[in-house]
């Protein structure tokens, strides 16, 4: 049996870049105030054509590592993870259309040092307009995933979506089943133990799956309310809606398909998927 590999206490930042325009900037200004530790950042970059990237990268402790291609967010996540030497323990994944609260990265790391199984720890996520993100939730079982996928536009209340998002749970610390992928503290020995993240999920439940998955193999998620994030929103997403809302779809079935294999589930997962289909050309057509 191979023993884990060993790192050092370092921290570093990586964040997935397709053409993020001017909220780099701000990732990057933000971050400085977050810790007072050195760290190092790596832009995994999906193919950006706006220049950006390599304006940051132009900062000390920051890198542009290109992909080679858009290989999705996980995929560029694995990519960017794969380059940090291993004095590196500690990695951030983010989005980097965040804006950083002063002090926000040391409570993380504060927190994490208290959770020795814990694996990934999920600041609060704001919205601009100063709400709470739902950004620690319950795992998408069969009934909730259905109940949210079906009644989560025409009725957000629903019982099977509140369920989910968990959006009326208190913001405490506390361990939960899955932890936003826009932000997170992740030890890096738990995201080797599971291979980091799946690389067939193009963009959505990535986080779900990786989540899932680290709980599998026995860490924890743990959601910090003490630290805090605002989260601007899709740069690069609201450029390709259609595609986006496609890939989530595409996501969803996977995600599920993958956790229910067999024969005998079958006929449900082809309803599922005729499901998803009508209402991804429903919300085609609304957009």
């Amino acid at each position: 049996m191979t023993e884990p590999k060993t790192y050092g206490d370092g921290v570093a930042v990586v964040t997935v870049t397709y053409s993020p325009g001017e909220t780099l900037e701000r990732f990057l200004d933000t971050l400085d105030k977050a810790t007072d530790r050195d760290v190092t950042v790596v832009l995994a970059d999906n193919g950006s054509v706006d220049g950006a990237p390599e304006r940051a990268a132009e900062r000390e402790h920051v890198r542009m590592v290109p992909t080679g291609g858009n290989l999705g967010y996980g995929g560029a996540i694995n990519r960017g993870v794969a380059e940090l030497d291993d004095h590196v323990g500690w990695v951030v994944i983010a989005n980097p259309d965040l804006e950083w609260d002063p002090g926000s990265l040391d409570a993380l790391l504060e927190v994490a040092r208290r959770w020795p199984r814990g694996a990934a720890f999920g600041p609060l996520i704001r919205e601009p307009d100063g709400s709470v993100y739902p950004s620690a939730r319950l795992l998408p079982s069969l009934g909730r995933g259905i109940g949210h996928a079906l009644l989560g536009k025409v009725w957000p209340s629903n019982p099977w979506t509140r369920a989910y998002r968990q959006d009326r749970a208190l913001p405490s610390e506390r361990t939960t089943e899955w932890l936003s992928g826009s932000c997170q503290l992740v030890r890096r020995v738990a995201f080797d133990s599971v291979g980091g993240f799946d690389p067939r999920y193009f963009m959505y439940f990535e986080d779900v799956d990786f989540g899932d998955r680290l709980g599998r193999a026995g860490w924890l998620n743990v959601y910090v309310p003490s630290a805090s994030v605002m989260h601007i929103g899709g740069q690069a997403t609201s450029k390709a809606s259609a595609r986006m809302l496609a890939a989530h779809h595409e996501s969803a079935y996977r995600y599920l398909a993958d956790r229910h294999r067999g024969v005998l589930w079958k006929p449900l997962l082809l309803a599922i998927r005729a499901g998803l289909a009508v209402r991804l050309r429903l919300e085609t057509r609304r957009g």
